[in-house]
């Protein structure tokens, strides 16, 4: 099953330069091996991906895009979709290309489709275990410096939603910007004069007076971190009755096994940084034929 239609491919304006610095980084003053061993820098090559372990596929267009910027008569033909589940042993893609642009670029988009891979995979595992439930799962912060727009894309493919992605997206009040204010009244208020419309307001809270407090100064999103199970139902039940606009966020400590008792309780998103911090790369090769 392909979750594809609801990921939004980074612009290449964005990736490119990315792209770029990562192919500098790994060719240094050249490609020792490859220049020593080809004569020929034209001569073309013919070689296929393949799935070495069971996931949800994801970064095959940023993998195309790398082979681009080293060679543009690259041909790089998916055979799967982004967000497809592949089996072992399945070839996911074929690249006919120059030797030297299929050697060169090799690891650089081998080990991006591995890693976004490995997210997407995990983020569908996660998503699977709340699918016929009104939450939605939604990423965090906890991203690899520098990976952070590509990690929240393989997101977005294997099914779950972004949340902001940096500090400008939205305001969240969190506990030591809660403490640095003197309290959540406090901290909205001042924030609530300062920010541009129309950004909203979520307040981190972890106790019910917490709750409250937040849904005094008006809060336009409210988070329950690190509480219950028997907590979060009280929390959910007094938001919904005081204002059922209000969207609410659980987040802290969210695993495969909790977490579909955390969206039982009737929260709008689980946040978790799991299907990132938490992933490992899906096995990628790339073979000659």
């Amino acid at each position: 099953m392909s979750r594809c239609q609801i990921a939004t491919l980074p612009s290449f304006l964005v990736l490119d330069p990315l792209l770029h610095d990562w192919l500098l980084e790994d060719i240094g003053r050249g490609d020792r091996t490859t220049q020593s061993l080809i004569s020929d820098p034209l001569m073309n090559g013919h070689a296929q991906w393949i799935a070495k372990e069971a996931g949800i596929i994801a970064g095959l267009p940023i993998a195309a895009r790398v082979f681009y910027l080293l060679s543009q008569s690259s041909q790089f033909v998916c055979l799967v979709e982004e967000g497809q589940w592949c089996e072992r042993g399945q070839v996911i893609a074929q690249i006919d290309a120059s030797l030297e642009a299929l050697l060169t670029g090799e690891r650089v988009a081998l080990n991006l489709a591995m890693r976004l891979s490995g997210i997407a995979t995990l983020t569908g595992k996660y998503v699977a275990q709340i699918k016929d439930l009104p939450t939605r799962l939604v990423d965090t912060r906890k991203t690899t410096p520098g990976l952070r727009v590509l990690e929240k894309y393989a997101v977005q493919v294997g099914g779950g939603m972004n949340h902001r992605m940096g500090l400008d997206d939205a305001v969240m009040i969190k506990d030591n910007h809660i403490a640095a204010a003197g309290g959540i009244q406090a901290a909205i208020s001042q924030v609530r004069d300062r920010i541009p419309y129309p950004l909203t307001i979520e307040v981190e809270t972890e106790t019910l007076d917490q709750v409250d407090e937040a849904l005094e100064a008006g809060a336009d999103i409210i988070m329950l971190d690190n509480m219950a199970i028997a907590q979060m139902h009280q929390a959910v039940q007094i938001i919904r009755a005081r204002n059922h606009r209000i969207k609410i966020e659980a987040s802290g400590n969210i695993t495969l096994e909790t977490i579909r008792a955390v969206a039982e309780t009737g929260v709008d998103f689980v946040s978790t940084s799991a299907p990132i911090t938490r992933s490992t790369w899906l096995d990628l090769s790339m073979r000659f034929t």
